[in-house]
């Protein structure tokens, strides 16, 4: 899976883009961020305060809910 990184989640993490082979566990949009979040402090600090994110999946805005597959 291709992760798209933008603004400030951006600057925090480093690094524009990403590439992951996801663990089993992560089927949702929420579930991402979570395991995300635990990659490191810039990804934790990044990923603390999910209600100024949005999250997109093949170019069109989704709910945290949305199943990844």
């Amino acid at each position: 899976m291709k992760v798209l990184y933008f603004a400030w989640l951006r600057q925090r993490i480093g690094v524009a883009a990403e590439e992951f082979d996801l663990p089993a566990e992560v089927e949702t949009v929420a579930d991402l961020m979570t395991w995300l979040g635990a990659k490191g402090p810039g990804y934790a600090k990044g990923f603390a305060q999910r209600e100024t994110l949005r999250a997109a999946v093949n170019y069109e805005y989704v709910p945290f809910e949305h199943k990844i597959s």
